[in-house]
């Protein structure tokens, strides 16, 4: 049995991480943990020494949040009596939410968070400035799931060179081993002035923990229109090294894993150490 986090902020209530995580807890029973924040970060609006945004967040007009949230504390806990789940409710409405939600990764097996309604109050661009921190500061694996996907039964591993790229794929396959025998797709750059390092490494690991393994070579030219093809893929999930200190990998650019996030078509999975 593994923990799970499923994360939810103010009204917002993710039908697409519930979706998942009912999914997943047929192959393999789960504890749902629903964690319920507040709707902003207030170290954002106080200047809290070491959190600021990078861009001014707007934030929307807000209602008290306590009667929001009660009711989807209800909402969460009558759909898992419905489905099953073992489910505790984590209530953690200190003023500081992605502090709160850090400590929370650091407690989990791997946590399912809304690609698409993560604090939208503050940005609906996503990834927004909370979502790119989250990626950043988080403790264990996220799955980002759309809110309208299908659910998916393809894999395509992203290996960039650095060590994120392989731990990712390494952490899904250990979360994960009943998907081994889901066609699965190994994508890595050429570029013949800068060889992509270890590629004979990558290739053994990753046929050992994916029986259907595929192998596809992309131009360093085309990575954008790599990352256009992924957003319209049925059926897939792609696991990528997340944003590191400088935000994102280098194999796809700075636009690659932004614009399979926001346009909200297939779920990922990331993962740093």
């Amino acid at each position: 049995m593994k923990k799970v986090i499923l994360v939810f902020d103010g009204k917002h209530f993710s039908e697409g991480s519930f979706k998942m995580a009912s999914y997943l807890n047929e192959s393999e029973r789960l504890l749902v943990t629903g964690v319920f924040l507040q709707a902003i970060d207030y170290r954002d609006i106080i200047g809290y020494s070491g959190f600021q945004s990078d861009t001014s967040i707007n934030i929307s007009p807000i209602e008290t949040d306590e009667s929001h949230i009660n009711q989807n504390i209800s909402y969460f806990e009558s759909k898992c009596l419905h489905e099953g789940l073992e489910f505790r409710v984590h209530k953690d409405t200190e003023l500081f939410a992605l502090q709160e939600l850090q400590t929370e990764t650091r407690f989990a097996d791997f946590m399912i968070l809304s690609a698409e309604l993560f604090y939208e109050n503050i940005g609906r661009d996503q990834p927004n400035e909370y979502l790119k921190k989250m990626l950043r500061q988080t403790e264990c694996p996220i799955l980002l799931v759309p809110e309208d996907y299908t659910m998916p039964n393809k894999i395509v591993l992203a290996y960039d060179g650095k060590s994120d790229s392989v731990f990712a794929i390494k952490q899904f396959s250990y979360l994960f081993p009943q998907f081994h025998e889901w066609d699965t797709t190994l994508v890595t750059i050429e570029d013949e002035q800068d060889p992509l390092p270890y590629q004979e490494m990558i290739e053994e690991l990753a046929s050992k923990h994916f029986s259907n393994l595929t192998l596809e070579v992309v131009s360093s030219i085309s990575d954008r229109s790599f990352a256009k093809s992924m957003s319209v893929k049925e059926k897939t999930l792609l696991v990528a090294g997340a944003f590191g200190r400088s935000e994102f990998s280098n194999l796809f650019k700075k636009s690659f894993l932004a614009e399979i996030i926001e346009k909200h078509k297939i779920p990922v999975f990331v993962a740093h150490r």
